[in-house]
């Protein structure tokens, strides 16, 4: 008797990776502790962004990889260590920039946004920029055990001293506002989407599984919501989706994607790209959804190997595959 074959379909999030068989190889690992050459493949859209993959084995900063090397100094870079307006600034600028836009005549770069859309994702930037000043100040302040402020985190902290911490959040800031204004406003949207459809049309002839991470949710989500495709499991980890500010960008009103017969959601509560966590008050029919609070030990909480090593991302997916290792 044939059995039928399953097939696991990632979308990655914001910025460059490593190549693509080697970041497929990385996520099969994290979430099934070996190989699945043949049943999981990676929707790769990171060489529309950027110009040559990452050198193999490199860490992945808006992955949760260091900024900075653990023992060495703060980056000195711009933006490291302006104040927040200042940073946000800087960061709307260089969204500009990236998509060519800032050579508009009348528009100077870092002056007002020109679309509701765009001041409400100015909007969700300065929120994710003032968040990461909070929490990189309650974590430096806090401990094992220790009193005051960051006591009240119920999550372990970080062992980085702040200046090293102000990096990884802001740098994870900067990167992820700059893709996603790319996404929304700069034009790259639909060739990402593209990417994301060629990979879900691949062969099948089992009960598929689609897990996006970051970015990489949004677009695997705007991709089913068109396309109808049947899914047994939609898994997104550290979704912008849940942010009303991004949300309000989507082609469609949120919805679950006819197809798909289940949908878990999965963040931890200092993931600054989530930020919120709970799709359910928005997206329906809400039984099919659940979402889910983990504890990511990356050093910005938003690192993809963390969340596929979660026991509730893992053991959904493993029981649709089939593959319980």
């Amino acid at each position: 008797m044939h059995r039928r074959r399953p097939s696991v379909v990632y979308v990655h999030g914001n910025g460059n990776k490593v190549r693509a068989d080697l970041l497929r190889s990385q996520w099969d690992r994290a979430l099934f502790g070996r190989e699945m050459a043949g049943v999981s493949r990676m929707a790769y859209w990171a060489p529309l962004r950027y110009a040559a993959p990452l050198p193999d084995f490199a860490a992945d900063e808006l992955d949760g990889g260091p900024a900075v090397g653990a023992e060495a100094p703060a980056r000195e870079g711009p933006g490291v260590f302006d104040p927040p307006e200042e940073f946000v600034a800087r960061t709307v600028a260089d969204a500009w920039r990236g998509a060519g836009r800032d050579a508009l005549e009348g528009r100077a770069a870092g002056g007002p946004a020109d679309s509701a859309g765009e001041r409400a994702l100015v909007g969700w930037l300065r929120e994710m920029t003032y968040f990461a000043e909070t929490l990189g100040e309650a974590e430096s302040d806090a401990g094992p055990g220790a009193a005051g402020d960051g006591a009240a985190l119920p999550l372990e902290v970080l062992p980085l001293p702040r200046p090293l911490r102000t990096a990884v959040f802001r740098e994870l800031v900067r990167r992820t506002f700059t893709d996603v204004h790319a996404y929304f406003f700069g034009g790259a949207g639909p060739a990402i989407r593209e990417v994301v459809g060629e990979a879900l049309a691949g062969p099948a002839d089992g009960p598929l599984v689609v897990v996006g991470h970051s970015l990489g949710s949004v677009a695997a989500y705007e991709v089913l919501r068109e396309r109808e495709q049947e899914v047994e499991l939609l898994v997104t980890l550290g979704s912008p989706l849940v942010i009303g500010e991004v949300r309000d960008q989507l082609a469609r009103p949120p919805a679950v994607p006819a197809g798909v017969r289940a949908w878990r959601n999965v963040s931890d509560l200092r993931d600054l790209v989530a930020l919120g966590h709970t799709l359910r008050p928005d997206f329906t029919p809400t039984e099919l959804i659940t979402d889910a609070l983990v504890t990511n030990g990356s050093r910005n909480h938003h690192g993809i190997a963390e969340y596929l090593a979660q026991a509730a991302v893992r053991e959904p997916v493993q029981r649709v595959v089939g593959q319980l290792v």
